[in-house]
């Protein structure tokens, strides 16, 4: 690894000291306890984009994880980065996520805008910091400062003045390590083009729909011209020329970064931190084809009749919860009670649900 990648010798540490392990470094050991959280099992029955009634074959938010824990090893790998903070933080970064996806996520801030609003990253380290109960001598998975820094990818002054040392860099305007600031890009890469091929699974997104993309229409003609002829399963173009979008992206923010990192001359972690931007970028040219692909996903698929009814009842179902605990605060889960945080203890339970439970739940109170 290069010297400017988190190394165990220069982490700082956890909250809590703990013995070093003999079998594995304090990266793998946050990975694993990520791995074996409850959150992290619950991600498996929460929204991507279609709920998860919708089909099996579509992303919920543990593959997503998963997608872009791989993306983020191997551009970790190419760049000489840590992979397995990489890779610990990808499995982490939406475990505070609602059911429902944005929807909920959406529905659960209006509620809570009296009292602190509700913001996915911030849940995400409370869950890691906070409500996963499996330790003795402490609340939360004791994860390394660097996971979790990772983890907090956005963050509003507010919180993070309430985070001491890991919320910092939201009030400096500082960066975070190299290695959470791939798992940023890949991400964002993960859920671009997989978003385009669960809309094209739903029907939403036709093969003449996706063609309107500049970015897909220029690989599926590059498509086509390599394979010289007109006879090719329609399905399996489609998931050839994503593929190949995603070899593009991943392809061109390796390269940019090396050359980004080259001409910082960055020696140390601390120049990271301090550097004036993110080194871990695309290029002019690529970074335009990836904000295309979200303009075109919001007005195609976010905002298509078929979604807005499932946001629109996901909205329904996270109001109702809220309100019915609020007002019946003593049916509330005794596990889930913070004394003299009512609205916290409600946006902590409901966070946590998975889709088909907040249905179930919702059912049984009405």
């Amino acid at each position: 690894m290069k010297k400017y990648a988190v190394h165990e010798d220069n982490s700082l540490g956890r909250e809590y000291l703990e013995n070093q392990s003999t079998l594995r470094n304090d990266f793998q050991r946050d990975r694993d306890r990520i791995i074996h959280s409850s959150a992290f099992r619950r991600l498996m029955y929460k929204t991507q984009v279609f709920v998860n009634h919708e089909g099996d074959m579509f992303r919920t938010r543990l593959t997503h994880s998963l997608e872009v824990s791989q993306i983020s090893r191997g551009v970790a790998r190419s760049l000489e980065l840590n992979e397995d903070l990489s890779e610990t933080i990808a499995l982490a970064h939406d475990l505070g996520h609602t059911p429902f996806g944005h929807a909920g996520q959406d529905a659960l801030n209006q509620c809570m805008k009296n009292h602190g609003g509700f913001e996915h990253n911030y849940q995400s380290l409370r869950v890691v910091d906070k409500l996963e109960r499996r330790y003795v001598n402490f609340n939360g998975l004791n994860l390394t400062f660097e996971s979790r820094e990772g983890i907090l990818k956005h963050c509003s002054k507010k919180n993070a003045s309430s985070l001491g040392k890991v919320g910092e860099r939201f009030l400096n305007k500082t960066q975070p390590s190299l290695e959470a600031q791939v798992v940023d890009i890949a991400d964002s890469i993960a859920y671009n083009i997989h978003d385009l091929e669960d809309g094209y699974r739903s029907g939403i997104l036709t093969m003449s729909k996706l063609q309107q993309l500049d970015f897909f229409a220029e690989n599926y003609g590059n498509l086509r011209n390599d394979l010289n002829s007109t006879e090719v399963d329609e399905k399996v173009s489609v998931y050839e020329t994503l593929r190949r979008m995603i070899f593009i992206l991943i392809n061109d923010v390796t390269n940019n970064s090396k050359s980004l990192i080259s001409e910082s001359n960055i020696k140390t972690i601390d120049e990271v931190r301090t550097y004036k931007t993110k080194l871990i970028n695309f290029s002019d040219r690529i970074q335009n084809y990836l904000n295309d692909c979200r303009s075109f996903l919001r007005d195609n698929l976010y905002e298509h009749p078929r979604v807005n009814d499932m946001t629109n009842n996901a909205n329904t179902i996270i109001t109702d919860l809220y309100n019915y605990y609020n007002d019946n605060f003593e049916d509330f889960p005794i596990d889930y009670k913070i004394p003299d945080k009512k609205h916290r203890s409600i946006a902590d339970f409901l966070s946590g649900m998975t889709d088909r439970f907040a249905n179930k739940m919702h059912k049984l109170l009405k």
